[in-house]
């Protein structure tokens, strides 16, 4: 596939270049021997023949048809029947299919080669710690058995190729289980996070039309019960299509009155075989239907197929993160946002362990994350800025209590970096030997379009390179590109995981995306390339300040607010102004031992026009004891505005702290 724009869209030139060179200023990790030696994208681009990053990718946007068939070897991936042809797009680019005639089921990759293997057998699949500390490990060959006992009882109870499956389960072994036994019979995941209440809950379920929901009978967070199975059967009230609700760990108090839709867990797998055939799906049949919170309007429910997300997954794994058999991966997540089967599918077609945790990442103690990496010899942590910011103002020492020496690479995703959080990251959790894999994307893409890829040099909180086989570029309104301003996020062309729409809603998949710039995917994230040639997200279209004709990202703000010693946490917001069109107001989460005094108020403003110039002063300082926020850490900006001025919240069923809600209003 060619188009415009393809050859030219990235200079290769303006990529870090690894040599000592005066572009590459700031620069805090470089690719040393012993890296460049274990990599697999280098090793990958040797057998192609490919002598530099910016000629892999500029070949891979050229001809995604070659990238992608490379990939496939690359990555071992097994199709029970080939495709005739690597993708179509007859119908549109935005509409593109992938892997024609071929049949492929994403579990044998993830999970049967490895359980039949005998040198992969008996290897870890899964090492699992609950909050309480009750550790858990299972084999490819155990997580197999598993698996194919409760796909067996699932079939048992009626659940048939199609149809659609609420997980609203905690990031523990059983939801890997669900998930896998789910598309080894063809049925479709609906991920849900664990914190929902009932009716978000619902809506999902209604949306999609499910009629199984599994769930757990309850969790802990913070040492405080959860009762899943009760938020589960009120969901579950309000959703006529459900026939069944499978529950691990099925305990109802006596005498309480039986729900007749629910069955236990044990029960389902009680005498089935440890043998499943997984179905020979078609490489385009839908897997997984997860649900994205939009600014207005219901959630939007992404398609996902099983020749589509596993597959880009496991390649940004492989080639951003070089995950390899051996490694253990721990990303904090849930179910119910994208990292969640990204983390599941991903580390087991690559054959690396994955490691699963269900609990907060400071309880009982701030140092839980870095005894957890001591204890299971963890090499690829990924986490949220935000709780890396928490994390860090509980002090150096709980860090180094710890022997951190297996961490080779450090992940984070969610939201913009600030330079000290991101400094604190890179040299007291890693030692400043670990690079910082800054990654960006979405759920509609199945992974990132931006990475820190280690084969090239890394500068704080920055990006410096689109991820192999993703044609990224920075782009005006009218879709040229755009280099050393802000412009839009774009993609100029297609990826197997990109989601084959919105469920029921083709027209708003395409409106979403494909309105704006024609031919383009326009992300909605304001980036810029600087003179260097390093990425930067600035935010969310939709965050986006304008004063006085100036557009500003409100991380630059953040940025500049939290570099004041006493601000542990920031948010800026644009607000309507007669005469400037917005104005900034800025919400400051401060640090312990501040107090909140107008002097203070001051030293803030004046550390952002320090930073960001008199033009750009904040109208207000408010300080809050909280930021609204999703439990990925992700601050809800559009919330934290639409409170200030009154406006409707939209849907807020992703938080994790609604109460901090109403403070923003009356914050002072």
């Amino acid at each position: 596939m060619t188009g415009p724009g393809y050859p030219s869209f990235l200079d290769a030139s303006r990529l870090p270049s690894g040599q000592d060179d005066p572009r590459d200023r700031e620069i805090a990790w470089r690719p040393g021997p012993a890296y460049l030696s274990r990599s697999r994208l280098r090793a990958f681009m040797q057998n192609q023949d490919i002598a530099s990053f910016g000629e892999l990718l500029n070949r891979a946007a050229r001809s995604p048809e070659w990238f992608w068939e490379a990939a496939l070897h690359d990555l071992d991936i097994n199709f029970y029947t080939l495709y005739t042809d690597i993708m179509d797009t007859s119908r549109g680019w935005a509409w593109t299919t992938w892997f024609a005639g071929a049949q492929y089921n994403y579990v044998h990759d993830a999970l049967d080669k490895r359980a039949a293997n005998p040198d992969e057998a008996a290897l870890p699949a899964i090492i699992y710690e609950s909050e309480q500390g009750i550790v858990r490990t299972l084999t490819y060959a155990q997580l197999h058995a598993e698996v194919c006992r409760f796909a067996n009882g699932l079939r048992s109870i009626g659940v048939a190729e199609g149809d659609r499956v609420g997980l609203f389960l905690p990031f523990t072994p059983e939801v890997a289980v669900a998930m896998l036994a789910c598309g080894k019979i063809g049925a479709v995941i609906v991920p849900i996070f664990s914190g929902y209440a009932a009716p978000s809950i619902a809506a999902r379920l209604n949306d999609a039309g499910a009629r199984f929901l599994i769930t757990e009978e309850s969790a802990t967070r913070r040492g405080k019960p959860i009762a899943m199975r009760e938020v589960a059967f009120e969901a579950a009230a309000a959703s006529p299509t459900i026939e069944k609700i499978i529950v691990h760990n099925y305990a109802p108090p006596a005498g309480e009155h039986h729900n007749p839709r629910a069955v236990a867990w044990d029960d389902v797998v009680a005498g089935q075989s440890d043998h499943c055939e997984t179905l020979h799906t078609s490489a385009e049949q839908l897997y997984m239907l997860i649900y994205t919170s939009g600014t207005t309007g219901k959630p939007k429910g992404a398609q996902h197929v099983h020749a589509g997300f596993p597959i880009k997954g496991a390649q940004d794994m492989a080639h951003c993160f070089d995950v390899q058999p051996g490694d253990v991966m721990f990303w904090y997540t849930d179910i119910g946002w994208m990292m969640g089967p990204w983390a599941i599918s991903g580390a087991l077609m690559l054959g690396a362990t994955l490691f699963m945790y269900d609990g907060t990442p400071d309880f009982p103690d701030p140092d839980r994350i870095w005894a957890m990496i001591e204890r299971h010899k963890i090499t690829h942590l990924g986490i949220s800025p935000t709780a890396i910011r928490a994390l860090m103002t509980h002090g150096d020492e709980w860090v180094e209590k710890h022997d951190l020496t297996s961490l080779q690479f450090l992940g984070s995703t969610g939201e913009p970096w600030n330079p000290d959080p991101w400094w604190w990251y890179f040299n007291t959790v890693g030692g400043g030997r670990c690079p910082v894999i800054n990654y960006s994307g979405g759920t509609e893409i199945s992974g990132g379009i931006l990475c820190c890829n280690p084969l090239l040099p890394i500068k704080p909180t920055s990006f410096n390179a689109p991820v192999p086989g993703m044609a990224a570029d920075v782009v005006d309104e009218q879709g040229n590109p755009v280099r050393g301003a802000v412009g839009e996020l774009a993609l100029r062309g297609p990826w197997p995981g990109m989601t084959r729409g919105f469920w029921g809603d083709p027209a708003r998949y395409e409106n979403t995306y494909f309105s704006r710039v024609p031919g383009l995917w326009v992300h909605g994230d304001w980036a810029m390339i600087d003179d260097d040639g390093y990425w930067y997200i600035l935010g969310r279209s939709d965050d986006t300040i304008k004063v006085a004709g100036k557009r500003l990202g409100p991380a630059e703000v953040e940025s500049a607010a939290v570099s004041h010693h006493h601000v542990s946490e920031a948010a800026a917001i644009g607000v309507p102004d007669e005469i400037k069109g917005e104005v900034v107001v800025v919400f400051a989460v401060l640090r312990s031992e501040a107090t909140p005094t107008d002097a203070l108020r001051e030293e803030i403003a004046q550390a952002i026009v320090g930073q960001l110039g008199k033009a750009l002063a904040p109208k207000k300082i408010l300080f809050v004891s909280d930021l609204p926020k999703t439990r990925n850490a992700k601050i809800m900006r559009r919330v934290i505005r639409a409170r200030y001025l009154g406006e409707p919240l939209g849907d807020i069923s992703s938080l994790e702290n609604p109460t901090a809600i109403e403070e923003i209003a009356t914050a002072h």
